[in-house]
């Protein structure tokens, strides 16, 4: 039986490709739907990128929505640095076809989980975590219905890429990691840990150019540009590749180690504002509120990723 599972994204390229890497698995995962957050940039583009990429995929069955414009108490930080004026440049994608869904999408959160039998939709989340938080706040029934919690966000050894404290995702909307993180429900944390170490070298871009479909170019077309920045940020041989992480774990969570841990998120301080206070010794005593990822197996992950996109059209 595959996994129920919603992504909640910010598309974003390193989204797209989760994305793809989900829809091309359909005997794990069953993708109920896609809701945009505003994020890497404003929700208008991130909604139609997250249309496009279904569409991409070949599957206009999947619905998508929109969620939330704004952090829940901060003006909208945004990443057009990184992943272009639309959030998706690189390639020429067509406008999409299918219609946005009119119910917002921190609502079909919520109807979907009370709907559900407990336990058996897990969110994936690729970006701030607005739509989750507010979903929680509007019924916070569903924090024990929901099967997991799966995150890109945080950092702990890596330390932060939007300010040297903190990570994006958490940090465009702090209050609404704080309202995830402690909600009870099961949480598993892909961080810059993990995700600095997910490299898309030339040689691994290069084998999904050659897949010979037209995801794998696009695909290849969207990591060449967001890349730039990270490759002179980071002077690496490849850009880390953050969002599709979510999609292997729950693929593959053998290709992953980790700990559990109490993660508290700072939302006071002007220095570290967003900052994943990660207990990873176990010195508070704290409940351990996280399954925190530390080390992830890249040629493995890059193996997943290419065998995965060749199914696609």
């Amino acid at each position: 039986m595959p996994r129920k599972i919603i992504i909640d994204t910010d598309p974003g390229q390193d989204d797209a490709v989760a994305i793809l890497l989900a829809l091309a698995s359909p005997e794990e995962l069953d993708v109920l739907g896609v809701v945009a957050v505003a994020g890497n940039v404003d929700l208008h583009h991130n909604a139609d990128n997250a249309r496009k990429v279904v569409e991409l995929a070949g599957r206009p069955d999947i619905p998508v929505y929109a969620g939330c414009a704004r952090p829940m108490r901060r003006h909208l930080v945004t990443a057009e640095h990184v992943h272009g004026e639309t959030g998706l440049d690189g390639p020429d994608l067509p406008d999409p076809t299918i219609p946005l869904q009119a119910q917002h999408g921190v609502d079909y959160i919520i109807d979907t989980l009370m709907d559900a039998e407990p336990g058996t939709v897990t969110l994936c989340t690729l970006g701030p975590l607005t739509n989750i938080a507010m979903a929680l706040v509007k019924q916070p029934a569903i924090a024990g219905r929901i099967a997991e919690i799966v995150m890109m966000g945080g950092a702990y050894f890596e330390v932060g890429n939007i300010t040297p404290a903190a990570e994006f995702n958490i940090f465009v909307d702090p209050e609404a990691a704080d309202v995830v993180l402690r909600c009870g429900a099961p949480i598993t944390m892909l961080p810059l840990d993990v995700t600095h170490q997910i490299q898309s070298t030339p040689e691994r871009l290069a084998a999904l150019r050659g897949l010979g479909n037209r995801t794998g170019a696009a695909v290849y077309e969207m990591l060449t540009f967001s890349e730039g920045f990270d490759l002179k940020k980071y002077g690496w041989a490849g850009a880390p590749l953050h969002d599709p992480t979510v999609i292997a774990w729950l693929l593959r969570p053998d290709l992953f180690e980790g700990r559990h841990c109490n993660v508290t998120i700072e939302t006071a301080s002007e220095l570290t504002v967003g900052m994943t206070v990660t207990d990873y010794w176990h010195v508070t005593g704290k409940v351990r509120n996280v399954n925190y990822l530390r080390n992830g197996d890249a040629e493995g992950f890059y193996r997943l990723l290419t065998e995965r996109l060749a199914r696609l059209p």
